[in-house]
């Protein structure tokens, strides 16, 4: 069962505001002349040792303290609303559930989804009502896919729209041209299970893993208008665009930019030795 958690925030902070707000309205202006009253009526109330000052607290809590409904609705719906404007406009954290993007990214990393980079969107509804940029090939994006809308994913962007994307003996094509790619911890020929390689698209150069006992899963596909094709790093091992199909705009999250914690289980101790920028 998937958490709709920006659904949840949304109804705390909008209740929480609606109650303060009604309260402020419609009954703390009569909290206040109830106050005032036991006030004339114990003039001493404000010295707790005092007949006036015990009477007053006793009639205070009987008749004119304010409810605690209202008490904690004033308390949280200021930090309820940040964290709702942080995590709808500015940055929302997410952590990587899966190997799918190795060796960018590894299970536990706890990573910052920047939500403005790609235009600012409703909460919720997912509507852009201001259009700062488009995803570049290259960009770590969080997304929604199209065979699960309420579950976050994330993968790189491989293909804009309009891109003829193909994938062929592991290597990457775009428009025609192979992406480029420089092998590092390993070579395909060498017999090693798993080649690391560097590649290079959209001018950005970034760390991709290929498993050389599976095959390639080859494929060649044209990006359709307002789509894009998400690909993880760690192409054998990896459920994208290969599998379940492009990626519509709307349902583009925000860019992943920075790691700031790793904590792999409760049973783990949290680490920062990988914080840092996402390339």
């Amino acid at each position: 069962m998937n958490i709709d958690f920006p659904l949840i925030l949304l109804i705390l902070v909008a209740g929480s505001g609606l109650i303060w707000a009604l309260d402020a309205l419609v009954a703390a202006g009569p909290r206040r002349a109830r106050i005032a009253q036991l006030q004339d009526r114990y003039p001493k109330w404000d010295q707790p040792e005092t007949s006036d000052g015990k009477k007053y607290v006793t009639a205070l809590a009987e008749t004119a303290s304010e409810p605690a409904v209202v008490e904690y609705a004033r308390s949280f719906f200021p930090l309820l609303a940040f964290v709702f404007v942080l995590r709808s406009f500015l940055y929302e954290p997410f952590q990587i559930p899966s190997s799918s993007m190795v060796p960018t990214l590894e299970v536990g990393d706890f990573i910052l989804v920047n939500k403005f980079n790609y235009g600012l969107r409703l909460p919720v509804a997912r509507t852009q009502v201001v259009d700062l940029g488009k995803p570049e090939r290259g960009d770590v994006v969080v997304f929604f896919p199209p065979h699960k809308n309420d579950t976050y994913y994330i993968k790189r962007v491989i293909g804009t729209p309009g891109d003829r994307v193909a994938y062929r003996g592991k290597e990457l094509t775009v428009n025609g041209e192979s992406v480029p790619q420089e092998w590092l911890a390993a070579v395909p020929e060498d017999g090693s299970r798993y080649a690391v390689g560097l590649e290079s698209a959209g001018g950005d150069s970034y760390l991709m893993q290929v498993d050389q006992r599976r095959p390639a899963r080859d494929f060649s596909v044209t990006v359709k208008p307002g789509h894009y094709f998400m690909m993880g790093d760690n192409r054998d091992n990896s459920s994208d665009s290969r599998v379940w199909g492009q990626v519509p705009e709307r349902d583009i999250v925000g860019q992943a930019v920075a790691i700031w914690m790793h904590w792999e289980s409760l049973l783990s101790i949290p680490s920062f030795g990988r914080v840092g920028a996402i390339d």
